[in-house]
């Protein structure tokens, strides 16, 4: 089950800044075939992305199931992708239709960006090879003609996490968010997201990453909280006890203290 907490979106037309995305210091790297490929530069950006995931493991976004570009895309990526991101999934037959045409264990990762998508999450979810699914916020939004509070996407975002709680998928990946020179509002809008139930968030500029991967670790807090669960478990055996302040710790509150605890040794350990 994945434990990256960013995945950062680069330009497939863009030779240079593709290559060096691997450098950046993202957990994923998405090379972009869609939206920030002009139509004139598409050719250009799947013989870079081909080329590129020949010496790179990594991800392409191609464009929309069923068209011609999208053909394109992975008659030019089948093999040399880790994984590939579908755009705008509606239904298990987008996410068929893709997989099809990819060889067995290409990695998956479905982007909801519909009021259908929303409502198929739990079929999308269940799919063999979905290995996430991910919130397309801009586009969803403009589907769903809501307006731009934080708040507005809480539903889709908890329908996200639910499905894929049910069908055993990592935790979702939430949308980009698309000012770049605001870090304050990107780490309100994260936390937004991970308090939901989110493990992970999109990025359209490396100097997001740190500001992602901070909120999506486990804090000092978070931390001495668990390991101080964990303590008060080991002193009364693992009986069901209270901490020196009162909490009372059962099962749950122990599953919740070895997850933050396991979290952060995973990601020390891939840091270290």
């Amino acid at each position: 089950m994945s434990s990256a907490r960013s995945y950062l979106f680069v330009p497939g037309h863009r030779h240079q800044m593709a290559d060096k995305a691997f450098t950046r210091g993202a957990d994923e790297v998405i090379i972009d075939l869609e939206d920030a490929v002009p139509a004139a530069d598409k050719q250009t950006a799947r013989t870079n992305a081909r080329e590129i995931l020949g010496r790179r493991r990594g991800w392409v976004r191609i464009n929309a199931v069923g068209s011609a570009d999208a053909v394109a895309d992975l008659n030019a990526v089948a093999g040399h992708a880790y994984g590939v991101r579908i755009p705008k999934v509606d239904s298990p037959r987008d996410v068929a239709w893709v997989a099809s045409r990819l060889p067995k264990g290409t990695k998956l990762l479905c982007a909801i960006e519909t009021a259908r998508g929303v409502l198929a999450a739990p079929e999308i979810a269940s799919l063999p090879g979905v290995e996430r699914l991910a919130l397309g916020g801009i586009d969803l939004r403009a589907d769903l003609r809501c307006g731009t509070s934080p708040h507005a996407l809480d539903y889709a975002r908890s329908a996200l996490v639910i499905a894929s709680r049910a069908h055993g998928l990592a935790s979702p990946i939430d949308s980009v968010f698309a000012h770049v020179n605001d870090p304050a509002a990107l780490a309100e809008e994260a936390r937004i997201a991970r308090e939901l139930g989110f493990g992970a968030k999109s990025a359209i500029h490396p100097k997001q990453l740190d500001t992602i991967h901070r909120v999506f670790m486990p804090s000092a807090n978070d931390i001495t909280w668990a390991t101080t669960i964990m303590h008060a478990l080991e002193i009364s055996d693992g009986r069901p006890t209270t901490t020196s302040d009162g909490e009372f710790i059962d099962a749950p509150v122990e599953a919740r203290a070895r997850r933050i605890l396991a979290h952060h040794d995973d990601r020390s350990a891939a840091t270290g």
